[in-house]
């Protein structure tokens, strides 16, 4: 305790080889009746405890409440930020449709938002070499067995995004 706050949790182990034994015998009831997490008998462990195995403890150090004691907050909840807490962040992504509607075969819709472009307009800036490569790298990766498509191919794509990326940006402007 440091300031009437828990700073770190303290353990010690069990070091006596009768209760120890015990317990393993539990753990294998618990085992034969279906708990999948049961322990089996460590007789190597009950051995070494027999032995005079010395005691083992320690203490561990939470870095959240050595925050909470340093910035004087009075909670942990003030010093930790939980996923849960945190704005959702989803990420833009255009339908199936959307990259049909620019030539991209159904096989290679997935690939592409691989590559990095999860939106049309993301398909639409990019540079036809590097995505080609790209899509390449990931067909052999992830061995898809698609057959590569050709550099045309993929700067038609590219073009076709742009162009209806171009459509639908002067359509919210009008």
């Amino acid at each position: 305790m440091v300031n009437g706050k828990e700073l770190a949790n303290a353990y010690s182990e069990l070091n006596d080889p009768i209760d120890q034994y015990e317990r393993f015998v539990e753990q294998m009831r618990l085992s034969e009746k279906g708990d999948d997490e049961a322990m089996i008998i460590d007789h190597d462990f009950i051995r070494a405890l027999e032995y005079g195995m010395p005691p083992t403890s320690g203490m561990g150090i939470g870095m959240d409440r050595l925050v909470m004691l340093m910035t004087g907050q009075t909670t942990i909840q003030e010093v930790l930020f939980f996923p849960q807490m945190r704005p959702e962040k989803v990420a833009p992504r255009d339908k199936d449709e959307a990259f049909a509607a620019v030539g991209v075969e159904a096989d290679w819709i997935a690939p592409v938002r691989k590559a990095g472009c999860a939106t049309v307009a993301a398909l639409g800036a990019a540079v036809p070499g590097k995505l080609l490569q790209e899509l390449i790298g990931i067909n052999k990766k992830f061995k898809l067995g698609l057959k590569a498509p050709q550099m045309e191919q993929v700067a038609a794509w590219v073009e076709a995004a742009a162009a209806a990326t171009a459509a639908a940006g002067a359509e919210e402007n009008n």
